[in-house]
C-alpha cells in the first residue's frame, strides 16, 4: 500500500474511538498504513483517502467496526508475565478451591483475550496443579473486540512459533496434539473456555447478569489507550460482576481509575486487586 499524505487521519481516530473508545495519538496514525492494508485490498483501493472518502460518502457499519477491530493490540502469549499465574497456583486458588468447596464451582474470565492463549494457560493451569478440581464445574470465559482474533482462539490452533513464547515444555506433548507445522489444544482443556467477541466499552458488558458473577477476571493490558473516563466506566462495570472476594489483575502499568472500589494487593512480585463495598 502506498503512503497516504492527504488521509484525514482525524476522521479515522474518531472512527476508531466511538466504537472501541481505543484513543489513538496523532504520533501512531502511521498504524493505520499498516494495519488497514488487508482492508484496503479487500475494498479494491490503494490509499487511505479513497477509505475515508467512501466512509463519508455512504455510512457501512461492518466496515467500520472492520477498521476499529484492525486499530486494536492483539499482543499475547501462553503464561505472559508469568507471576500472576503462579500466585493463583500457589496462594490464590487455593483459598479459592475452599471458599468454594460446597459450589465446585469456579468462574474465570479473560477479557480481551486475543488469540486465546491466557483463558487456555488458566485451564492448563488447573489441570495440572489442582486435580481435586476434577468434577467440579469450571468456566473460562474469553471475549474480545476482533471477530478474527476470537475465531482464532475458538479453533485453539497455534503455530509452533507461537507454542515458543512461554509455554512450558512439558505442556506441550501433554495439553496439546500435534498437527503439521500447529499445535491444538486437546479437547479437555477446550471444553473448559467460551469465547465470543464483545466490545468492554459497548452500553452494557457482556456479562451482567447475577449468575455472571466471576471469581477472577483478567483484564491485563486492554486500557492503556483508554481514556480516564472510559477506564472509569468499564471498571466500575467489572466490581458488578466480580464476587466480593474475586480477584482483579490488570496490566503492570496499570491502575483502577476509581481507587475507593478496589483494594490493592502486592504478593508473589505482582499486584492485584480485591473488589471494596461501595461507601
Amino acid at each position: 500500500m502506498e503512503t497516504s499524505p492527504s488521509a484525514d487521519y482525524g476522521y479515522l481516530r474518531t472512527l476508531v474511538f466511538g466504537l472501541s473508545q481505543n484513543v489513538l495519538d496523532p504520533s501512531r496514525d502511521y498504524l493505520f498504513e499498516t494495519r488497514l492494508t488487508k482492508i484496503l485490498r479487500n475494498q479494491g483501493m490503494t490509499h487511505l483517502e479513497e477509505l475515508v472518502r467512501h466512509l463519508k460518502v455512504r455510512k457501512n457499519p461492518v466496515l467500520e467496526r472492520s477498521i476499529a477491530e484492525a486499530m486494536t493490540i492483539n499482543e499475547t502469549s501462553f503464561f505472559r508475565d508469568s507471576r500472576p499465574f503462579e500466585l493463583l497456583r500457589t496462594e490464590l486458588l487455593p483459598k479459592l478451591i475452599e471458599a468454594r468447596r460446597h459450589l465446585r464451582c469456579l468462574r474465570f474470565w479473560s477479557g480481551a483475550c486475543s488469540t486465546g492463549q491466557e483463558a487456555y494457560s488458566l485451564g492448563m493451569l488447573m489441570f495440572e496443579h489442582f486435580p481435586l478440581l476434577t468434577g467440579w464445574n469450571l468456566k473460562i470465559e474469553g471475549t474480545d473486540i476482533c471477530a478474527e482474533v476470537v475465531a482464532r482462539a475458538q479453533a485453539g490452533c497455534y503455530h509452533r512459533i507461537e507454542m515458543n513464547r512461554g509455554l512450558p515444555a512439558r505442556f506441550l506433548v501433554r495439553y496439546f496434539d500435534h498437527q503439521g507445522e500447529n499445535w491444538v489444544v486437546k479437547p479437555e482443556v477446550r471444553k473448559m473456555t467460551n469465547f465470543r467477541q464483545a466490545n468492554l466499552c459497548g452500553p452494557a458488558l457482556p456479562f451482567n447478569r447475577v449468575e455472571d458473577r466471576f471469581d477472577v477476571i483478567f483484564l491485563r493490558n486492554v486500557m492503556l489507550y483508554f481514556s480516564q473516563e472510559t477506564r472509569k466506566v468499564l471498571l466500575a462495570g467489572i466490581h458488578r460482576v466480580l464476587a466480593p472476594d474475586g480477584i482483579l489483575f490488570l496490566g503492570s502499568s496499570e491502575q483502577p481509575a476509581d481507587p475507593s472500589l478496589w483494594t490493592s494487593v502486592l504478593a508473589g512480585g505482582t499486584c492485584y486487586f480485591r473488589p471494596r463495598r461501595p461507601s
